[in-house]
């Protein structure tokens, strides 16, 4: 086997155990929610804070800017704290 087929066959398994990997830690992740909503915690509700706790402040603070508008003209009234109308 030549060096370049050697390196391509470690690259691919290397690929490889990191999908593995990804699927654990997916399957990780799955188990967090189910204790999160098994305590009485929203799942969905603490999927978006933890989508707005990525987010730089200034990002969310136009998001929210836009949000309201977007909801003003359709006259509905949101009276949220900041990030948390996403």
């Amino acid at each position: 086997m030549s060096n370049i087929d050697e390196r391509l066959k470690l690259l691919v398994e290397r690929v490889e155990r990191l999908e593995e990997e990804r699927k654990g830690i997916g399957e990780d992740i799955r188990d967090v929610f189910a204790e999160m909503k098994a305590v009485g915690y929203d799942p969905k509700i603490v999927r978006k804070v933890i989508k707005l706790r990525k987010m730089q402040d200034d990002a969310r603070r136009e998001m929210d800017a836009l949000l309201d508008t977007y909801c003003g003209a359709l006259g509905m009234q949101l009276d949220l704290p900041l990030g948390v109308s996403s």
